[in-house]
Formats: C-alpha cells, structure tokens, sequence
C-alpha cells in the first residue's frame, strides 16, 4: 500500500470540504486517508492543565466526528485521525514527509470575507515534500466537489513548457487523469520572440506570428509524446497561447476539476517558496489547484 492521503481540518467547512476532497482521492488511490488537527500549546507560562485537556478533548471530538462522516459516506475507506502539538503549517509539513499528497482547504477558520487563499495554506503549498491540492471554498461543480453527473468526463487541465519540460508535474498530471477516466488539457503559453521586433521591423506580420505558433506546436507535441505512450488511456487535448502563463491557466481552468502547476524546490530556502504564476493560480482559480514539487 502506498503513502497515504494527508488531509489537514480545523473543523471549519471549508477544511472539511477539503477532507471529503481527500477521501475521495484516497480511495481513487487505494490508501488510507490521514486527518491531522494541530492544536499548538496555549501561549503563556501558567496554563492551566484543564484548558489544555479540554482543546485536546474537543480536537479528537473534531477528528472523530468528522472520520465518522467520511466513512458514512465512504465505507471503503480506511481513515485515521492525530493531533499534532505544533502550529498548523508546521504540523502538516511534518506529516507531509510520510504522505504522497497532502490536502488543504484554500482557507481555514482564520482569515476575512474576501480571502481566497490563507497562509496555512501558502505556507504548505510552498514547502511541502509532497504535492500540495488546494480546495476552494467554492469548488466548480464536478469531481471537485462530489457531482458529477452521469455520462460526465471529468476535465483536468495541466501547466506545462515544452522547453523546460518537468516530468513530475506531467506525470502526476497523466496519472491523475488516468485514474479519473478524465480529459486532459495541457497548455503552453508562449510569447514572441525578441527578434519580434527591432528597429527595421515595427509590427509582427500574421505569416511570422503563424510560424513562431507552429514551431510551439510541433514542440509540445515531441515533449508530451513519451507521456502519450506511457498513459495511452488519457485522452489529450493541446492548447498553445500567446498570453501569459497565469491568464491562459486561468482562461482553461474554468470549469475544470483539477488544475495542475508545478513549484520549484529550492535546497537554499527550506521554507520555500512559490513562482509568480503558481501564486496568481491559486489566488484567483475556482477550482481544486494541484502544486507539484520538482528539481530544477
């Protein structure tokens, strides 16, 4: 059995929206789901021992209620629940070391109306060892939140750069949708060259703009080939785009049940980071954001 699905709650809809997100992936995935609650000591030096039990009480209350639910409405599943006596990123960044997803919700308890991503939420999508889905408050109907309709494909869309290809994000992209039955759209983005314009050349002609596209084009095509003949079973479909990375993700990802990005690691900041476009997907997309962790 393989790493299990780690889910964080703080017993708000939104965390458990993001659990139920989990369960389901989980069982797609054939391994335990795993509810982490963290509840860090009181501040203070004279707490009281009684309000430190009575958290402790209404957190495994929390986690059991809520395994109870899960597994109601999934009696396949195997789930387990922990408290973590640790600030609720650094809980889950512990415990994403022995899992092969971790899950959150966009947003937790804390936070403002208006808030679309909270900083549990940053903070482990840009330091997690694993890959990182971060669920909406409001996922787009479909698998994203349980609704599929009969006869529905599910749509999955992926970032990607012919010429700096990441297989970890394909791959996890390809296997996602294999799983899932679903559609998966692959978008580049691309800009004009800077020979575009010069100095003897103030415009770009239809016939250069066509050129500079269908040299795109034959590129995705040769860096997806291997991912192709590797998941046969994955319907694909291809977009190249003259605009920028964030806006074309975005444009492809509505309606969709799953988007895809990648992060890159960075061995000299341990707490991570996320690129601009990663940051400006999560920020402004309405669906389940995938963020993948690659060398490179």
């Amino acid at each position: 059995m393989g790493h299990p699905v780690l889910a964080g709650i703080d017993g708000s809809e939104r965390s458990l929206a993001a659990a139920d997100w989990a369960a389901r992936e989980a069982l797609l995935r054939g391994v335990p789901l795993w509810l982490v609650h963290a509840a860090p000591p009181l501040p203070g030096d004279a707490v009281p021992v009684q309000a430190t039990e009575t958290l402790h009480h209404v957190g495994e209350r929390m986690l059991q209620r809520a395994i109870a639910d899960l597994v109601a409405r999934y009696p396949d599943l195997q789930a387990r629940g922990e408290q973590a006596a640790d600030a609720p990123a650094m809980a889950l960044l512990g415990a994403a070391r022995d899992a092969g997803l971790l899950v959150v919700g966009a947003r937790g308890s804390g936070g403002f109306d208006g808030l679309a991503v909270g900083s549990v939420a940053l903070r482990v999508a840009a330091a997690a060892a694993c890959p990182v889905v971060l669920v909406p408050e409001r996922p787009v109907a479909g698998f994203g939140d349980g609704t599929l309709k009969a006869g529905d494909v599910p749509q999955l869309v992926v970032g990607f750069d012919a010429h700096r290809p990441v297989g970890e994000v394909v791959d996890f992209a390809f296997s996602a949708a294999e799983a899932r039955g679903a559609r998966l759209r692959v978008v580049q983005a691309w800009a004009l060259p800077a020979e575009a314009v010069s100095p003897q050349k103030l415009f770009v002609t239809e016939e250069d703009r066509a050129t500079w596209e269908d040299q795109e084009v034959l590129r995705l095509s040769d860096a997806l080939s291997t991912r192709q003949d590797k998941y046969p079973e994955v319907t694909t479909r291809t977009d190249v785009v003259l605009l920028h990375p964030a806006q074309a993700l975005l444009n492809a990802s509505r309606g969709a049940d799953l988007l895809v990005v990648g992060r890159r690691t960075d061995p000299h900041a341990p707490e991570g980071r996320l690129g601009p476009v990663t940051h400006a997907v999560l920020h402004h997309t309405r669906c389940p954001v995938a963020v993948v962790p690659h060398v490179g």
